[in-house]
């Protein structure tokens, strides 16, 4: 919304009716405030000189601590959230399915023994898959360098400007800005790699006399920088994969799918009557199920309010409780027993 008075602005938005009350209070004492005790005073220079202290508009409310009504701080990274809401949905869909079947047969312990079983190789198996789903991407990630690199080594005149300009004025940057981006760029650009060795030459290299390294003394080159880090980030839209984040995604997968497992488990430990236990365990999962697709829903960025966290969660319960009634349903049926 354009501001009728530019005291109102903040970086071009009208702030009047986005102030907190808290905020507006500031802003009242402020405007009632002399001249020389204000901020726009003799001591305005000193305020643009700390780089803590964040701009403020007209009225001397600090504009970073602005937030919308459905604000929050996301403090979990995005890719452990991915990992963790991977492994909790499988732990809380596909040992409650194996668990309902298992109830039909009305022995606790054959519940116990078979739940316990899937939920430590599921655990395993997800830990696997997550290790490596991330050791692919970060190989993927390793091949678009090494090609990208080796394209931009030799490829002609003016070609990587359009490139960059490609990105860049995709969201308003001119092309004169664009051309000087690339120039930038280009003298930061490492050195292209050597071409890979034929499998006979890779094994001499690898069973002969191996040379002495020569000494890496320039420090300026860097993957980071240049045009081939620019065009992967901003072009392919890919980042490099840290080699941590193979045990950190596999720890993270497995667990979640571990805690999501084991609370459909917890009432046939307590209660004998394995018909008994599944009915208790039918609340304790739909519960969790529940709670899970709430902080699922916020910490994700979903849609907040009521409205939001209900979706989360209902929609979280109504997946779980298919895949366990299909479970339960297929066991009845194939169920011969007197």
């Amino acid at each position: 919304m354009a501001c009728e008075n530019p005291k109102d602005c903040c970086g071009g938005s009208c702030l009047q009716n986005k102030l907190p009350k808290r905020s507006q209070d500031v802003v009242e004492r402020v405007e009632n405030e002399p001249v020389w005790m204000t901020s726009h005073g003799n001591d305005a220079s000193d305020d643009n000189d700390d780089p803590n202290k964040c701009d403020k508009h007209a009225r001397g409310v600090c504009c970073r601590e602005l937030k919308g009504e459905d604000e929050r701080d996301l403090w979990i990274d995005p890719d452990t959230v991915s990992d963790l809401v991977i492994g909790l949905s499988d732990g809380l869909a596909v040992p409650p399915a194996l668990v309902a079947g298992l109830a039909g047969l009305g022995d606790s312990k054959l519940v116990i023994l078979g739940g316990l079983s899937e939920v430590l190789a599921g655990s395993i198996s997800m830990g696997l898959g997550g290790f490596l789903s991330s050791e692919a991407e970060m190989n993927h990630f390793k091949y678009l360098r090494r090609v990208t690199r080796q394209r931009v080594a030799r490829s002609c005149a003016g070609e990587m400007e359009r490139e960059v300009h490609d990105v860049l004025g995709a969201v308003g940057v001119s092309q004169e800005l664009s051309n000087g981006v690339a120039a930038q760029l280009s003298q930061l650009e490492p050195p292209a790699p050597p071409q890979p060795p034929s499998f006979l030459r890779s094994l001499a290299i690898k069973f002969g006399r191996k040379p002495t390294p020569l000494p890496t003394t320039n420090l300026r080159w860097s993957d980071e920088h240049g045009l081939t880090a620019f065009l992967l980030k901003y072009g392919e839209n890919v980042e490099e994969v840290p080699t941590s984040k193979l045990i950190k995604s596999a720890l993270t997968v497995g667990m979640g799918y571990a805690l999501g497992g084991m609370w459909p488990l917890l009432p046939f430990f307590f209660i004998e009557e394995a018909h008994e236990a599944f009915r208790v365990s039918i609340l304790v999962t739909g519960l969790v199920l529940f709670m899970f697709g709430v902080l699922k829903q916020h910490f994700t960025g979903g849609t907040g309010g009521v409205g939001g966290y209900l979706y989360g969660g209902v929609s979280m319960v109504a997946v779980g409780g298919l895949a366990a009634g299909s479970a339960y349903g297929l066991v009845k049926a194939f169920d011969t027993r007197e």
